[in-house]
């Protein structure tokens, strides 16, 4: 079966050319001629060729114009990948990586990366964490640290 965008209403076709003429960073052109194509009567294959997408991007930006119009086009920020950590358990890492690891019960004064890494694990502040990973939080929550006391 083929695949077209829905009937443009004439808002819609009038804002189409307005922003075909005015660029905007977060709307490329080849989505817009993507719906004006299909609005057309082109098919899919045909729009493919014409703005060089593949097919299946062609139908993923006339399914969203169909779903939401102009602004199904727009270029949303990608959420990435979830935080591994909470803040709370950032926190926690380092307040205790300041504490003189013999106040928490350990027989040695200093700690190592890999020994705060077994810590954390061992008092279920973190299912499991890498070296390098406490080293990052580490890191970073001290910075932050270090600037807000900075600046007291």
């Amino acid at each position: 079966m083929a695949l077209y965008v829905r009937k443009l209403e004439e808002p819609e076709v009038q804002e189409l050319h307005q922003l075909m003429v005015h660029d905007e960073s977060d709307l490329p052109a080849s989505r817009l001629h993507i719906v004006q194509l299909s609005s057309e009567g082109k098919r899919v294959p045909e729009i493919s060729e014409e703005v060089d997408l593949h097919p299946i991007n062609v139908r993923k930006w006339i399914h969203r114009f169909n779903q939401d119009g102009i602004n199904g086009l727009r270029s949303g920020k990608s959420p990435g990948r979830p935080p591994l950590f909470t803040d709370k358990q950032r926190r926690q890492i380092s307040r205790i990586a300041m504490t003189n690891p013999r106040v928490l019960g350990q027989n040695f004064s200093k700690w190592s990366l890999q020994r705060l890494r077994k810590y954390l694990i061992e008092q279920a502040v973190v299912k499991c964490i890498s070296v390098e990973t406490v080293r990052q939080i580490v890191q970073t929550q001290g910075t932050e640290a270090m600037g807000r006391h900075r600046w007291l």
